[in-house]
């Protein structure tokens, strides 16, 4: 099955924008109310489901991996009011797609893995729905809007009730600005005894939803949050000490960790490399080093891929400096930033011979 279906995902994957396209349009023929529940732009929508789609055939052989990943999708899709009739809509929706786009790969043998593989994921998206008690999205109200640069704020919000995040999990956001454009971003604070929650936002070019939320959110708006997602978390109890690496705002996770870390006397030794362009980039250096001050389990490395005199700094990308150091191969690794620096680093790490199985990342925590 696992053959069969990455086989024909890699004939379909050339045409993913298309695919797309025709599954989308396919389902909302299927079930029309479900187009209330996407934005009127469906160009990053289309993005995200093959991303999604990317993510599950890498992982179709990892089930210990897979199923807790659908699991928490399957409370996240509660947000939006799925029902059991959506699940068979874009089951359909899903399978037409690729045949029409697998040309002479798509047999009966390989439709029958789809399905078999498609029943399993929606089973388990289906069963932590229903097993969930908590609220479907959280209410929240902007309490601080700081904008740190032209392309960076910190947003803090009060919501309505405490979100049962773990630090580094993620949340996806709704604003008013940009209804309907749900998006996800990580908490850069562990859970706090008042409920607050701060957000590191970038702007990112065509982001529709960064850029509006560091330009015109204002305090008082009412945000909502989605269940919350992702396993960059860290075991105190694990065998294995830490590697973080984070570049530009995926330093966010890795702060909530440290955040929560920080509380205890005793922990795994971290070892953190933050990087960016420029200096300016590691806007929140200076926390990070006054944690590491008072905390001598933690190393903080910044790492800056231009201005080469600059002292005290790793010269290079995240990479080329992670790697120079070594393998890694007995520590617990997580990564985040954007993309392409996380297939960058994950890829050098590998080669170095760090363990894939020690390397956690999530998916979608761009904009």
């Amino acid at each position: 099955m696992v053959r069969m279906i990455r086989e024909s995902f890699a004939v379909v994957e050339p045409c993913a924008d298309e695919v797309a396209k025709f599954f989308y349009g396919m389902l909302f023929s299927l079930a029309p109310t479900t187009r209330d529940m996407f934005p009127v732009n469906m160009s990053v929508q289309r993005s995200r489901l093959l991303r999604a789609l990317v993510h599950v055939v890498q992982m179709v052989d990892r089930p210990d991996d897979l199923i807790p990943f659908l699991r928490q999708l399957g409370r996240d899709h509660r947000k939006f009011g799925v029902v059991a009739s959506h699940y068979e809509s874009v089951g359909t929706a899903l399978l037409a797609s690729i045949k029409k786009f697998a040309g002479k790969s798509w047999t009966p043998q390989v439709e029958r893995a789809w399905a078999e593989a498609y029943t399993i994921m929606a089973r388990s998206m289906q069963e932590a729905a229903a097993a969930d008690e908590g609220p479907a999205f959280w209410p929240a109200t902007v309490v601080e809007h700081k904008r740190l640069s032209w392309g960076l704020a910190v947003v803090r919000v009060q919501p309505d009730y405490p979100v049962p995040y773990q630090p580094g999990q993620y949340v996806s956001v709704e604003t008013p600005q940009r209804p309907r454009l749900w998006r996800y971003y990580s908490p850069a604070n562990a859970p706090r005894e008042d409920g607050t929650i701060e957000f590191h936002i970038r702007a990112v070019n065509s982001g529709w939803v960064s850029r509006s939320i560091v330009a015109h959110t204002q305090v008082g708006d009412q945000w909502r949050l989605g269940a919350p997602m992702g396993r960059l978390t860290v075991d105190r109890e694990g065998e294995r000490d830490i590697l973080m690496v984070a570049g530009g705002t995926g330093v966010s996770p890795m702060r909530a960790i440290l955040d929560n870390l920080a509380q205890w006397g005793e922990n795994p030794r971290v070892h953190l490399f933050v990087g960016g362009r420029t200096r300016e980039d590691l806007y929140d250096l200076e926390n990070l080093q006054r944690i590491a001050q008072s905390n001598p389990w933690l190393t903080v490395v910044p790492v800056v891929e231009s201005e080469p005199g600059l002292q005290g700094y790793e010269h290079g990308s995240l990479a080329d400096v992670v790697t120079r150091y070594g393998a890694w191969s007995d520590r617990e690794v997580l990564v985040c930033g954007s993309p392409a620096m996380i297939r960058a680093t994950v890829s050098r790490m590998l080669v170095a011979g760090t363990p894939l199985d020690h390397i956690r990342y999530d998916p979608f925590t761009l904009d």
